[in-house]
């Protein structure tokens, strides 16, 4: 199976841009697009001017501001390997939930994600969004783990 279009997730954390080696080489191999995607989560009762009607919130602009760096570092990365990446801020209240449909709206056939190696209470308390990945999503999940 050749997969031309791989979505990378990133969340500015140096274990994030450790998947852009492993994407990178994947997309050689199959001659691959890169996406590389972060999710900027919403709360809709805190940003209602914003989602509704578009207008400005310092502390939302802040975060696009950030975002958008780690968007950026990751592209350097890809870049310096040789591979070409598209870049997309992506806006939601859930980051998996946000992640999915971008793989169905960007026909993504592959997503390589890091993964914290969280387990037991930060687990339930934080979540796994490459776990909620690998159970929802329609495509294959490749995940590169924390290295200790």
């Amino acid at each position: 199976m050749a997969y031309q279009n791989i979505l990378v997730p990133v969340d500015g954390s140096e274990i994030a841009l450790n998947v852009v080696k492993h994407a990178a080489e994947l997309a050689k191999a199959f001659n691959s697009k890169i996406t590389v995607v972060q999710v900027m989560t919403l709360d809709p009762y805190i940003a209602a001017e914003y989602l509704s009607q578009g207008q400005s919130n310092v502390m939302i602009e802040r975060a696009r501001e950030f975002i958008q760096g780690n968007i950026d570092a990751a592209k350097a990365q890809f870049e310096a390997a040789g591979v070409q990446v598209e870049t997309k801020m992506l806006e939601g209240e859930s980051i998996h939930r946000t992640i999915i449909k971008a793989v169905e709206e960007l026909n993504i056939d592959l997503v390589v994600i890091s993964s914290h190696g969280r387990s037991g209470f930060q687990k339930l308390l934080m979540g796994s969004v490459a776990q909620s990945l690998i159970t929802q999503v329609n495509v294959p999940v490749f995940v590169v783990k924390q290295q200790s």
